[in-house]
């Protein structure tokens, strides 16, 4: 009996060592960067992509993310390559590391499924320029991508390239293939900021292969702060998105209270949201009079309230940023129904209270002589989305004290 109660204690010891090392596993980690897989591109066969990340914080080890969300079977992927970017498509020379999954330097990841690596020991900086080179072997069904990358991604005619310094002459898209999140070992300091969004907080109007979304410059602000260094910056936004419909052309990706999990809240280390979302759903409407998809002013409020409570049900602070000018794009996509929901969707996100914070990116980024347009220093052209001075200017009228003091 004394035996038995011996062995039933050093089990019970070791599952409660065990739970404690997995819990220490999962709190180190935070998001350091991320691109949401928002839809199917054709197949590759026995081609390499190089793509270019830049984290927001940095750290001792990472892990990657792969994705196959939105293949039509499982997906082979591997080798894949991580090293510091250079110039165009190169690598420093000398920083390439192998990452590996379960110990292998391939990886099967089943329909809508996804792959996280094993650590890799490859100390990086804040805001550092990593390359991520992925091989897929075999033709092995859609890939998975995020469709406005914003930066340029280079692939191979044919051949595995992953660990080449050069990497060979051949295409380049504007889209991110497969990779989806980069995490950093951040110890117990270390949180994130997860940004839900559509095309402005994806980047479209700033200039490619800049990083110039606001989510970066936020990023660069952060880290220009010591207290604030820790803090990461992982940005969920996608062209076309919508809070409360998923894609339907020329409207993209599963709606945000569809990806809201998956895309923000169990991002690791993820201590607080922003929401900039809804001039899709506005816009739908009017394109889309008479169906479904003509929704009312207090459907996407309803909405913004879901992802509000569902955030804190989640123990994460959620802040509300108001919709941006629009006018001056052709009907229907802008229309002066638009318009009045717009104000009053604004109206609501700055004086409900039901956000934790409000930034007010309209009152700050508006023609003050013409108040449902971008101020014209602000506009990238489109009168939709921001230039790099506008996304620059959204950035800094955060205020950076809810960071130290929020916790």
């Amino acid at each position: 009996m004394l035996m038995k109660r011996m062995a039933i204690g050093l089990l019970l010891s070791s599952l409660v060592l065990l739970t404690a090392a997995r819990a220490e596993n999962s709190a180190r980690w935070v998001g350091s960067w991320s691109a949401a897989p928002d839809s199917a591109d054709p197949p590759l066969a026995a081609r390499t992509v190089r793509e270019v990340v830049r984290i927001s914080i940095g750290g001792p080890e990472l892990r990657l993310r792969l994705s196959n969300r939105f293949g039509s079977g499982p997906m082979t992927l591997g080798p894949v390559h991580l090293a510091v970017h250079g110039k165009g498509s190169s690598t420093r020379p000398g920083t390439d590391h192998v990452v590996t999954f379960g110990g292998r330097s391939t990886v099967t990841i089943a329909k809508g499924g996804d792959a996280l690596s094993d650590p890799v020991a490859f100390p990086v900086a804040p805001l550092e320029e990593l390359a991520v080179s992925i091989y897929v072997p075999g033709r092995t069904g859609a890939s998975t991508i995020h469709g406005v990358g914003n930066q340029t991604a280079f692939l191979t005619l044919q051949g595995d390239a992953t660990a080449a310094t050069v990497f060979p002459a051949g295409e380049v898209s504007s889209s991110r293939f497969f990779l989806t999140d980069v995490d950093v070992s951040g110890g117990e300091a270390g949180k994130a900021i997860a940004v839900i969004g559509d095309s402005i907080s994806d980047g479209v109007g700033s200039t490619p292969d800049q990083n110039t979304r606001w989510p970066d410059a936020l990023a660069k602000r952060l880290q220009a702060d010591p207290a604030l260094a820790s803090v990461g910056v992982i940005n969920g936004g996608i062209a076309g998105n919508r809070i409360l419909r998923d894609g339907l052309a020329p409207f993209i990706g599963p709606s945000a209270l569809s990806r809201f999990d998956h895309d923000a809240l169990d991002k690791p280390g993820v201590r607080y949201v922003f929401l900039l979302e809804g001039i899709n759903d506005i816009a739908a409407a009017s394109t889309f009079a008479g169906t479904a998809d003509d929704v009312s002013t207090q459907q996407i409020i309803d909405g913004m309230k879901l992802l509000v409570k569902h955030a804190h049900a989640k123990g994460k602070l959620i802040f509300g940023a108001t919709l941006l000018p629009y006018a001056g794009v052709e009907w229907p996509f802008y229309s002066a129904a638009g318009e009045a929901k717009r104000q009053a969707i604004n109206g609501w996100i700055r004086n409900s209270g039901t956000f934790d914070g409000v930034v007010d990116f309209d009152r700050v980024l508006r023609d003050p002589v013409h108040p449902d347009h971008l101020l014209p220093a602000f506009d990238s052209g489109d009168h939709l989305h921001p230039n790099d001075a506008g996304h620059k200017a959204m950035a800094d009228a955060i205020d950076l004290h809810v960071f130290a003091k929020a916790d």
